[in-house]
């Protein structure tokens, strides 16, 4: 390999990534947007929202909506369990509450290990994904939280 492939493959230090799981498939997003995992807790419904908007959670005082995550990506529902969790991300300074059947870990994730994301699923899907990237155990599809939670999106969580 010479200097100049090598300064391509090396694009920078690793990222690091908290993984999770929706309907069989690996996910992650980035652990610097991450500020905590929960158990599942009560969640209050809000009338008038769109149907991935589960409700509101209070979380030490402060008011943090929670999103279903399979519902945003048009995945199939399914009813949480002991091992779901709900993943309080920071977006643009205001934390809101994403739920997932489960989180797995924290992974490095080198730059160069990440392929653009494919041209597969609906655009309602396809939007959302950042790369892809090979593990051991198989795919990992790294999600774009601020395509996830778009203008649209966010318009609506900020007036709840």
């Amino acid at each position: 390999m010479t200097t100049s492939d090598s300064q391509t493959k090396n694009q920078g230090p690793s990222s690091a990534f908290v993984t999770f799981s929706l309907a069989e498939e690996t996910y992650a997003i980035d652990v610097l947007q991450v500020q905590e995992v929960l158990k599942i807790t009560d969640i209050a419904p809000v009338p008038g929202v769109p149907d991935y908007i589960l409700g509101i959670i209070n979380l030490r005082g402060d008011v943090v909506t929670v999103i279903d995550a399979r519902r945003r990506m048009a995945l199939p529902d399914r009813e949480p369990d002991d091992a779901s969790r709900i993943v309080i991300i920071d977006v643009d300074n205001q934390n809101v509450g994403i739920l997932v059947d489960s989180v797995a870990e924290v992974v490095q994730i080198s730059p160069d290990a990440v392929d653009p994301a494919p041209a597969v699923g609906n655009d309602q899907t396809s939007r959302f994904i950042l790369g892809v990237t090979s593990t051991e155990e198989g795919l990992t599809i790294l999600i774009d939280l601020n395509k996830l939670l778009s203008d649209d999106e966010w318009a609506t969580i900020r007036n709840i």
